[in-house]
């Protein structure tokens, strides 16, 4: 049977994270909370499926538009189409 060539086996390397001794997800990342107008940073955490973005918006800067159940609606330009994506707090980081 042929290999699959598919986009998701293009894209094994960027879905790795490297292993350090301790805690791999701080309670610290899911709990924390976005207020409406915030930049964020989009930081695939590939240890968390649930909630993750399509990894061609890993880090990529988005603005908080609202908040579904427990997620974040982001809106951002990808190229010159505006996309509103829905992630969940462990894939974003606040901008400093």
């Amino acid at each position: 049977m042929q290999r699959s060539r598919g986009f998701k086996s293009r894209t094994r390397s960027k879905l790795t994270k490297r292993v350090r001794p301790g805690r791999s997800n701080p309670i610290t990342r899911k709990i924390q909370q976005f207020d409406e107008g915030d930049l964020v940073h989009i930081i695939i955490d590939p240890s968390i499926q649930k909630g993750q973005p399509h990894s061609r918006f890993h880090g990529k800067t988005a603005k908080v538009v609202g908040k579904k159940g427990k997620a974040y609606i982001l809106a951002l330009k990808d190229g010159n189409k505006a996309k509103e994506l829905i992630v969940t707090a462990e894939h974003l980081k606040l901008q400093e």
